[in-house]
């Protein structure tokens, strides 16, 4: 549904500067527009400021979630630090109990029993030791959460109601299943027996990771909880209070920014929007993947953070979105992304260099990607779109290897090259950020960014942006240049 946004006067609602001047000039113009009644709230009362509540995952991270999430992870670092100290041998069963205890007191037990009975029939199957069947179980298992009548009917059973039930159903339930599935695969592989189902609560149940992840593959989380030598690296607690640090500021910038700036509630209005320059779209485009972007850092950053207290390794937050520019590394959640990568895309792709099993392995990843987000109309679109970039790479790649065009290139100067590849990396960028927006925005939004910068928009604006993004793809090559051969120096070091 299209929504329209309220005039300056009747709403009350501060000028958007953030993305460019024209955006003020079309907004002092528009009338009872009704996007900004719906993507604008009550926020800071005593500054007088609304806030943009577009997006329901940032709404619940700064309200009803907060004050649940600082209690719970509070009381999982106090115990942890006391089991740590105590009884390290037996900290990973301290983190299940409390993480089991906590899922009952905020879900109720028929929610725990739900999540149990997948947990018991995925052990079950692992006991086969056959792969095939533990992928086949494991999806299906999947799927009674994100496929309807599956999905209503196991959350029919969960009785009550509370502001953040359907979030913690749905994320707890569909993390459980790809932690089973990784519990089942790595049993399949297993040469001697089967771990036990004791392995499988432990690793299910730590509660930094149960409800929102992200996934560690069960292999590593196993041998990370099973260390009871406790050390820390040099620096390491100065390392982790600095991360805290960035991540309690940019948690105050974005609620900042989201009193000031409405980036996420301007795409909603169409009509508005083509009151806007194609630099104002741009950047409004730009913007709406850097805050999505911001959320998946910070979250997993928070999550992350209580992690490493606990001596573990997880995840590393996502890669900033300004310096992906190859559709191979455009991840949001890499939990889930080596998670498909282990299971999925590498068994399939093999080394990926041949065409066919990259094809074949690229559509089985969005396959299951599809699932874990959800089937509808626009993740199948924004699958096929981002499969389409991934093979599409590869498949340019594989046309410049060939023996005339690697000739002329090894003729040409290292700047040289690196400024060809820039060119189609600033196209990349660009790709990556209109193929994702469907599914942060809308459809009617993307096309809309889409036929402004390259059919009404051309040569000028289409030109000018173009040579903007192909400046910064080159400063991000020379920079993964400088740390390459940096990395190189030390790697020599170390072996002499």
């Amino acid at each position: 549904m299209v929504r329209k946004a309220p005039c300056l006067a009747e709403s009350q609602v501060p000028l958007p500067r953030a993305v460019s001047l024209p955006i003020t000039d079309s907004f002092a113009d528009s009338m009872n527009r009704k996007a900004f009644r719906d993507g604008i709230k009550p926020g800071w009362h005593y500054f007088g400021r609304k806030m943009d509540v577009a997006d329901f995952e940032w709404v619940m991270w700064f309200t009803s979630f907060r004050n649940v999430i600082i209690f719970a992870l509070s009381g999982h670092v106090l115990f942890g630090k006391i089991c740590s100290m105590t009884v390290p041998q037996h900290r990973a069963v301290v983190y299940m109990l409390y993480g089991f205890l906590a899922v009952l007191s905020s879900m109720g037990p028929i929610y725990l029993m739900i999540v149990l009975s997948h947990c018991l029939v995925l052990y079950s199957v692992a006991l086969a030791k056959q792969k095939w069947l533990c992928y086949v179980a494991g999806l299906c298992c999947l799927a009674s959460f994100k496929m309807e009548p599956f999905s209503s009917w196991q959350s029919g059973f969960v009785t009550g109601a509370f502001d953040l039930q359907d979030v913690l159903f749905y994320g707890g339930s569909g993390f459980t299943i790809m932690r089973c599935m990784s519990f089942a695969l790595e049993s399949a592989e297993k040469k001697e027996g089967i771990y036990s189902i004791f392995d499988l609560l432990k690793y299910n149940f730590y509660l930094p990771f149960f409800f929102f992840g992200p996934v560690m593959t069960f292999d590593q989380f196993l041998a990370q909880v099973s260390n009871r030598e406790l050390r820390r690296k040099d620096d390491e607690m100065r390392n982790i209070r600095v991360h805290a640090l960035i991540h309690v500021g940019a948690i105050i910038a974005v609620d900042i920014f989201f009193h000031f700036f409405y980036i996420l509630t301007l795409p909603s209005d169409l009509k508005f929007m083509n009151r806007l320059s194609d630099w104002s779209l741009a950047g409004l485009a730009y913007s709406n993947l850097v805050y999505d972007w911001v959320k998946a850092a910070v979250m997993f950053g928070v999550i992350n953070t209580i992690a490493r207290l606990d001596h573990l390794d997880p995840p590393q937050p996502p890669k900033c979105i300004t310096m992906l520019y190859v559709f191979a590394e455009t991840h949001f959640d890499r939990g889930i992304n080596d998670w498909l990568c282990k299971y999925v895309y590498d068994h399939i792709g093999e080394s990926h260099d041949n065409i066919i099993k990259e094809l074949v392995a690229s559509i089985a990843t969005f396959a299951v990607t599809t699932l874990w987000l959800g089937p509808c109309e626009i993740i199948y679109i924004w699958s096929v779109f981002n499969c389409f970039g991934l093979n599409f790479e590869l498949w340019v790649q594989k046309f410049f290897q060939q023996a005339p065009f690697a000739k002329l290139e090894a003729k040409m100067s290292a700047a040289m090259s690196r400024r060809i590849r820039a060119v189609f990396g600033a196209v990349n960028f660009w790709a990556i950020i209109l193929f994702n927006i469907l599914a942060l925005n809308s459809l009617e939004f993307a096309l809309l960014v889409t036929r402004r910068l390259l059919q009404t928009g051309f040569p000028v604006s289409t030109l000018s942006i173009w040579f903007i993004t192909y400046c910064g793809v080159q400063l991000i090559k020379e920079r993964e240049r400088i740390l390459a051969i940096k990395e190189e120096k030390s790697d020599k070091a170390k072996a002499e």
